[in-house]
């Protein structure tokens, strides 16, 4: 039997762009893609930390380095600039590798630059407590 569990995410990424009228997909830096294990044309799901909006779609590389997360096509509709999301990617396994899975997870900061990576899904965010959906909160002296 297969199962399909969770292969990779990338946490609390800032959209920075959203087209409308682009073809369909979310743009990814590709040093996220690299560190989250996911390949061109790879489905993923894209769950919006700021209105709650969930939708499925497939990745295409952005610029390495540039931290864009690029929402195209009829998704620009349920998802904004300057709104935290998820992109989480699932995969096919057997028993055997279920119980070997080491997902890839991908914390980044406001500019989405990673600022962690693990295995464990449920591990807190570095400073998360300080950001709230879609906005940085700088804490005063």
């Amino acid at each position: 039997m297969f199962r399909t569990m969770m292969k990779s995410k990338i946490h609390r990424a800032t959209v920075t762009q959203a087209d409308l009228h682009y073809v369909g997909s979310v743009t990814v830096d590709e040093d996220l893609l690299d560190a989250a294990d996911l390949l061109p044309g790879e489905q993923v799901d894209i769950v919006d930390i700021t209105n709650g909006a969930r939708l499925t779609t497939y990745t295409i590389p952005g610029e390495r380095g540039s931290g864009v997360i690029g929402i195209n096509g009829a998704a620009a509709r349920l998802v904004q600039p300057g709104d935290l999301v998820i992109l989480i990617s699932y995969g096919m396994f057997d028993e055997a590798e279920v119980a070997e899975l080491q997902p890839r997870i991908v914390h980044v900061d406001e500019l989405n630059q990673i600022v962690a990576t693990g295995s464990d899904p449920a591990e807190p965010v570095p400073g998360a407590e300080q950001q709230l959906p879609g906005t940085l909160v700088v804490a005063s002296n």
